[in-house]
């Protein structure tokens, strides 16, 4: 399976100023935006696979909706694509979202396809059984990523910072291989390397997202124009969705396969990451778009991420999400 990254990017900005003349960039009239086809983006995660099980399937045709389903080997150029205005739409986690709306992207959050509920974990070597343990010792991690902020979670809760252990600042597949080669005592990771990682003599989980929920919830994000402009086609998207999950229900076994060779795993291997990703109903989604003050929210959990962008200093700007949330697709959805 090809890395899903979820790095956190500076959004692409469509409007760009020199010696005080604008000039609009090709976002502003992009074909992606005007066209009646919409142009979705994705990447390798479990929670966004049923996407393909929709195309093979034929669902988005049965929606009324034409789509282009593209698939996008770097999560972190799809995070660029949307931003810019080269697609229409995009899977991607709370966390990428607000780091581009902190850049200037006008986007909207319409669906809320999964959380992380183990998929996401922090693997030591022989000799380390608890989060409390990591003082003091290397732990390798992709900075700004999900698994960063899980990380800084984790020692939170055992009541130490950043600054009690040593980061080694990896990209994802280069953690988990130096993990591997005993190069860290710890990685922050998510599936598949995972897997890799712990392959590692006596490495275990001491942590995993499944012990703070919510903490990763991954989305359907359109542009706000696209929001505004082309409801229909909109609603049709979240409506696919729907359908493709009962669908999935009603047909595991041929569902599994074509998720597994979307992902290039073997189905067992698939059905591992399974527990992992918790895919929401659509009650689920009602629940996360209505604010309020636990984790379960979106509302509360963009604020604690908002606080963990600007803190790493991977924002200027705290991200304003007052209008970031549009449920009126979901709440549609018959």
């Amino acid at each position: 399976m090809i890395s899903r990254s979820r790095r956190l990017v500076t959004a692409l900005l469509c409007a760009i100023s020199l010696a005080g003349v604008t000039a609009l960039s090709a976002c502003s009239d992009s074909t992606a935006a005007s066209g009646t086809k919409v142009t979705i983006g994705y990447s390798a995660w479990p929670g966004w696979f049923p996407w393909a099980v929709a195309q093979e399937k034929g669902l988005f045709e049965k929606n009324g909706v034409t789509v282009d389903l593209k698939w996008f080997d770097s999560y972190t150029e799809s995070i660029n694509a949307l931003s810019s205005g080269a697609i229409d739409a995009n899977s991607q986690t709370l966390n990428d979202t607000l780091a581009s709306v902190s850049g200037g992207a006008k986007l909207s959050v319409v669906l809320v396809n999964d959380n992380s509920t183990g998929n996401d974990k922090i693997i030591a070597r022989q000799g380390i059984t608890g989060v409390a343990d990591l003082k003091g010792k290397k732990i390798a991690v992709e900075q700004g990523t999900v698994d960063h902020y899980l990380l800084l979670l984790a020692l939170q809760e055992a009541k130490l910072t950043e600054k009690d252990v040593e980061l080694v600042p990896l990209l994802t597949d280069a953690a988990a291989a130096a993990f591997v080669g005993e190069q860290v005592d710890a990685v922050a990771a998510f599936a598949p390397f995972t897997t890799k990682a712990l392959e590692r003599p006596g490495s275990r989980a001491i942590a995993t997202s499944a012990e703070f929920p919510g903490a990763i919830p991954d989305h359907l994000v359109v542009s706000e124009q696209m929001s505004k402009e082309r409801k229909k086609e909109v609603q049709a998207l979240v409506n696919t969705w729907f359908e493709t999950i009962e669908w999935i229900k009603q047909n595991r076994d041929e569902a599994v396969r074509i998720m597994a060779k979307r992902g290039a795993v073997s189905i067992e291997e698939y059905k591992t990451y399974d527990a992992g990703t918790t895919i929401f109903t659509k009650q689920q989604n009602l629940d996360a778009f209505t604010p309020g003050v636990t984790p379960a929210h979106l509302n509360f959990q963009a604020g604690k991420i908002a606080d963990f962008i600007v803190s790493n200093g991977l924002a200027q700007n705290r991200p304003n999400f007052d209008a970031l949330f549009d449920d009126q697709y979901v709440k549609a959805v018959k």
